[in-house]
């Protein structure tokens, strides 16, 4: 693995980090850019090294989104909580089995996403209180379990399903939604990255710059995010979606 690799890997981290401060959905971009690059590696190894920098990215965004965006800490701590054993599960099952037969299913559910995003022009533009206390907590404990779960299991999108998820699910508005999002993927990545560094499969060498250049990507991206506001989050949440609309479907009817 020369140096010419590990440049073009952290040009992937950056970019990845920018979009996945946003709207997530940086998965998208680094792990199909390091499956290419590291074609000699087991995938559980690079997904496993890509989780240190999905981390950092999204922990350098949730601190300008601390900044500057009111949390709702209670149902915040029960969702990481949650969410990181139901990552850990997920990242489990992922060095055991493959994950490809979910693909299908999750096109499925991307195009109704994408074509639901598009129609209404008001979605995601306001933040209103759909449910009572118990309920918002059982629905975000729902929300935890599943999207955890994936990302432990698969990962690219991860972020852009909790952004959606907070969105249609919680009533949140689009900037809530992806400050409130970032503090919860931050769990589901540390329940890999445990997993992974349990199992040995994280190399460092990889994961350390790709951590860095992912984290500038989220300072930035963050930041860019808090000033523009919904308007902006939702047109690149709706371009994200596209954009893993289209690597899934590339996966389900080609490879």
């Amino acid at each position: 693995m020369g140096n010419y690799t590990i440049i073009l890997l952290c040009l992937a981290a950056f970019f990845a980090g920018f979009v996945d401060a946003i709207v997530g959905g940086g998965g998208l971009i680094q792990t199909p850019v390091a499956i290419i690059l590291l074609p000699n590696l087991a995938v559980a190894s690079v997904i496993g090294s890509l989780k240190i920098p999905s981390f950092s990215g999204t922990f350098l965004a949730a601190r300008q989104y601390l900044k500057k965006v009111n949390m709702n800490w209670k149902l915040l701590f029960i969702m990481a909580v949650v969410a990181f054993v139901a990552a850990f599960l997920g990242s489990s099952l992922l060095v055991k089995v493959h994950n490809d037969f979910m693909k299908p299913l999750l096109l499925v559910v991307l195009i109704l996403i994408a074509l639901y995003t598009f129609i209404k022009k008001d979605f995601g533009s306001h933040h209103e209180k759909k449910h009572g206390a118990k309920t918002q907590v059982l629905l975000a404990i729902i929300i935890s379990i599943i999207i955890g779960f994936y990302d432990g299991f698969i990962g690219p999108g991860t972020g852009s399903f909790f952004v959606l998820a907070f969105v249609t699910v919680l009533g949140f508005d689009f900037l809530h939604a992806s400050a409130n999002a970032k503090m919860v993927n931050l769990a589901t990545n540390f329940g890999s990255i445990c997993l992974f560094v349990i199992k040995g499969k994280i190399i460092w060498a990889i994961a350390i710059p790709m951590a860095v250049c992912n984290a500038f990507g989220g300072f930035i991206g963050a930041k860019l995010a808090i000033k523009k506001g919904n308007g902006f989050i939702r047109v690149f949440f709706l371009i994200v979606v596209i954009g893993t609309l289209l690597r899934f479907g590339y996966d389900v009817f080609f490879k």
